[in-house]
């Protein structure tokens, strides 16, 4: 693209020299022998990085791509990546930043359009326009967040050593926390898809506000659910009372479940019994309250400003019996 301003309806190729650069040059048999990656290895990573196998004369390439596997070969040459970690680290990459690059779409046309209007050609043209303008300095944003969140992940692995005797990386000593919107189906029924829209990202950003101010890390939103870990179980006790606090300014309720032990990190998702007893407890714990397990319990049983009193022991659903306590503000 020349730097010029779109003129009419935006091309295919356009839209591809803008965020790509370069135009296709080759097939993905050429790719890869120019990059000097083995073909199967090469069709395993574009596939883990969520890009569909194309046919063998298919010129979709650039010398982009060429030097994005050359990388790669020369990773796995001077470091310690073996074919099975190269395919991890693309399929993270690749479905990571296939949810952002979506995400941003739709909060730039959302921002630039008129919901109710049938785009022009003119405002399709607007917004790759704008794109170009802003894609340099979001490129080093981008680059700079990537850092600070890796650097962040590394603190967070430094400050579970400082809580457990002993550190396995597959395995980890987490509080883990679920919060679920209480009554989200019938709300969503009383709204149309614009208002849903609003109350999901609503939803998904206070908490997002809310975990991140006390050090604790977003695992995932589904909706009206949402999955948190943090390192402490001050920290995690700290985010659930003040979740509660917050929804309920906005008039809403919801239910919170905490336990704290050995779990699994997986592709930056979390599993394993933990993981489970904290989904069990959100279950049973009422509109506006927190739940949370005898190991949570014991961990912040010393800590000033909250406490925890005990229910009746119940059974949970492929965890036996439990003994849940409220976790409340002192």
């Amino acid at each position: 693209m020349d730097g010029g301003e779109v003129t009419g309806r935006p091309t295919a190729e356009q839209i591809e020299s803008l965020f790509v650069g370069s135009s296709p040059r080759y097939t993905r048999i050429q790719v890869a022998r120019l990059a000097g990656v083995p073909q199967d290895l090469a069709e395993r990573i574009w596939r883990a990085l969520g890009f569909a196998t194309l046919a063998d004369d298919a010129v979709a390439f650039t010398d982009a791509d060429v030097a994005a596997l050359e990388r790669v070969r020369a990773m796995m040459k001077d470091g310690p990546l073996d074919d099975q970690t190269v395919i991890r680290l693309a399929r993270a990459l690749g479905q990571t930043t296939a949810r952002l690059a979506q995400w941003q779409a739709e909060i730039m046309i959302g921002a630039m359009l008129d919901p109710d209007e049938r785009p022009t050609d003119a405002d399709l043209g607007a917004i790759l326009d704008t794109s170009r303008r802003l894609l340099p300095d979001f490129e080093q944003v981008l680059v700079h967040v990537w850092r600070a969140q890796l650097a962040a992940a590394g603190t967070r692995l430094l400050a579970i050593t400082d809580l457990t005797d002993e550190v396995v990386p597959s395995r980890l000593t987490l509080a883990v926390g679920f919060a679920d919107l209480v009554s989200f189906t019938q709300v969503s029924r009383q709204l149309n898809e614009r208002a849903l829209a609003d109350l999901v990202e609503g939803f998904e950003s206070r908490a997002s506000d809310v975990i991140s101010a006390y050090g604790g890390r977003l695992v995932k939103t589904l909706g009206d659910e949402v999955l948190f870990t943090a390192a402490d179980p001050r920290a995690a006790a700290a985010i659930a009372l003040e979740f509660v606090e917050v929804i309920r300014r906005y008039g809403l309720e919801v239910r919170i479940g905490l336990a704290y032990g050995p779990v699994l990190p997986v592709m930056g998702d979390v599993f394993g019994t933990t993981v489970n007893l904290a989904a069990r407890l959100t279950a049973i714990a009422r509109p506006g309250t927190v739940l949370v397990d005898d190991g949570f319990a014991g961990a912040v049983a010393e800590v000033p400003g909250i406490e925890t009193s005990s229910l009746r022991r119940r059974p949970a659903r492929g965890l036996g019996v439990v003994q849940p306590y409220v976790l409340r503000r002192a």
